[in-house]
């Protein structure tokens, strides 16, 4: 039987940080290391320039977000990794696709009504990208793509299209499934618990990035806004600062939320803060080591994406050899 296709991707934007590990790249780790699946996995650059980027920072983020990718555990030789760019096929889909999709549908777009209020020109780009993104899930005939509750209105419009070019011409394309990761909590933002932690935060206290330093995690955490009171205890409502606090010392402890109460019962804010402070140090120093290796060898790298390219390009002509032949190109 083969294996089911599973799809995501990355934009090379901000800062990769814990949130984006356990509530992505940690599934896609457990997912190409899965006999059902086969995994496909993505540098977005492409998606990066829907706002404006300086060429060096952007060039610097692709190659960071790759070696993420790597030093947090995606293995090349169970997955195919590559940069978006590299493979045409995702830009002529999305023009393709960009042909049936109602402007009404994108003007829609929740992410594009939130940015737009924050830009003095709203460029087309930031209206089309939920097709790209539809064109990159699509072209590898996807069955399942792993993402955070906040992309279901992506690919619910994926579908959407994908069921529109499907009644037009014949069914080229399956109709992926959103894969939520259940079992991951969300983690908030440090200086404000009522929103989520975010890599394009401009406060660098919302976020625990995974290439932070010891320092600057001691620094972040130790700045953590806290509830009134002192008692450290699981309450999301009441207590939402230390819950997310909590949240966090429990994925990376992978202690029940009833052991740590139990643990820290009596116990100072800032003794936990001590505590989670060391744990996450712990916790990412393997991944930051990794980085530093895969760093020092750019060839490797290098070899990665170029492989994954190829890779990637392989599957994407398929799919637009059937897709030309449908719509009538020669």
């Amino acid at each position: 039987m083969s294996k089911r296709i599973a799809f995501s991707a990355v934009a090379p934007s901000g800062n990769i940080h814990i949130g984006n590990y356990f509530g992505a790249i940690r599934q896609w780790v457990k997912l190409q290391n899965s006999e059902e699946y086969k995994t496909i996995f993505c540098i977005v650059d492409e998606h990066a320039i829907t706002v404006p980027q300086d060429p060096k920072i952007l060039r610097s983020k692709i190659i960071e977000v790759a070696t993420l990718y790597l030093a947090a555990g995606i293995d090349p030789k169970k997955s195919i990794v590559f940069i978006q760019s590299h493979v045409l096929e995702h830009t002529e889909l999305s023009w393709i696709l960009n042909t049936i999709t109602p402007v009404g549908e994108l003007q829609r777009m929740t992410q594009f009504k939130d940015k737009s209020k924050k830009q003095r020109s709203v460029l087309s780009g930031l209206l089309n990208y939920p097709v790209l993104m539809a064109a990159d899930i699509l072209l590898y005939k996807t069955d399942v793509v792993p993402i955070g509750e906040d992309q279901l209105q992506h690919i619910e419009l994926t579908r959407t299209i994908a069921k529109k070019f499907n009644t037009r011409y014949n069914s080229i394309f399956k109709i992926p499934e959103p894969m939520i990761n259940k079992d991951s909590k969300r983690i908030m933002s440090l200086d404000d618990p009522s929103k989520k932690m975010s890599k394009s935060a401009d406060n660098p206290a919302n976020y625990i990035a995974l290439l932070d330093s010891p320092e600057e995690i001691a620094k972040k955490i130790k700045t953590a806004v806290t509830d009134s009171g002192s008692e450290i205890k699981f309450d999301p409502k009441e207590k939402p600062a230390i819950s997310n606090l909590m949240t966090i010392f429990s994925l990376f402890s992978e202690k029940p939320m009833d052991q740590i109460e139990k643990e820290y019962r009596n116990k100072k804010y800032s003794e936990f803060k001590e505590d989670l402070t060391n744990i996450i140090i712990e916790g990412l120093e393997p991944i930051r080591k990794k980085y530093d290796e895969i760093k020092n060898n750019p060839d490797l790298l290098d070899s990665v994406l170029r492989n994954g390219a190829k890779d990637a390009k392989r599957i994407a002509m398929e799919t637009m050899d059937d897709v030309h032949r449908e719509i009538g190109f020669i």
